[in-house]
Formats: structure tokens, sequence, C-alpha cells
């Protein structure tokens, strides 16, 4: 029997602060958390893959930025008024919205620095 990877059913990101982190995720993207999550690590509600802040499980001696390249994309629906709720609340854009292949899309930045992507989330047939 061979194997088949199906494709990523949990998406973690290690951050420096999870309280500060937690805020962030919570309070100005508006995810719920999972309260069955494990402990140092919050986990949320979200829709198909899991996704989840921990604190480090690695030695943060050996990289100089934590997810190096990580650049999780969520779908949203209405990432205009995403956007529009980001900007005053002082999060840092790093593009405005504009067309992509998924839909509509943006750019921003986390308080670890991770890129983060919202898109448009398509109608599903």
């Amino acid at each position: 029997m061979s194997f088949k990877i199906i494709g990523p059913s949990f998406l973690p990101l290690q951050v420096t602060d999870l309280e500060r982190s937690k805020v962030f995720y919570t309070d100005v993207l508006e995810l719920e958390i999972d309260p069955k999550g494990p402990p140092h690590a919050y986990v949320f509600k979200t829709e198909p893959i899991a996704f989840a802040i921990r604190e480090p499980n690695m030695d943060l001696s050996l990289s100089t930025k934590l997810g190096w390249g990580i650049t999780p994309w969520f779908r949203v629906k209405n990432v205009q008024e995403l956007h529009d709720r980001l900007v005053p609340k002082g999060v840092k854009v790093l593009t405005e919205v504009q067309p992509g292949p998924f839909g509509d899309f943006f750019t921003f930045q986390d308080p670890d620095g991770y890129i983060l992507t919202a898109h448009e989330a398509q109608e599903e047939n």
C-alpha cells in the first residue's frame, strides 16, 4: 500500500508572547477560541483547517525569525470590511485590497511579524 498526502490539517504558528498574540487573534481578528485546545496554545474555531498559536517548541537561538517563510491565507467573508477594521486598530497593512487568484485579497502583519493574507471567500457550488 502506498501513502498519499491529502493536504494540511492543522496550522499552528509559534509566537513569542502567547497572551499578546491571543489578544490580536481574538480581539482584532475576532477569531473564536476552541476550549478543547492543548496547554501552551490557543486553537481557534476555523474551517476547513484548524489554526492555532502556541509557545515555541524549538530553541529560538537556532533561528533568526519564527516561522520564516510562512504566509497563512485566511478565507474571509467581506475582505474589504476586515481591512477597514484593521487599519484604525493600528495593524500594519502591507498590501491594499486587490484582485488575486482566489478573489480579492490583502496582506497584513501580526504582532510577531507573520505576514497574513486575507482573501475573499468564494461561493461554494
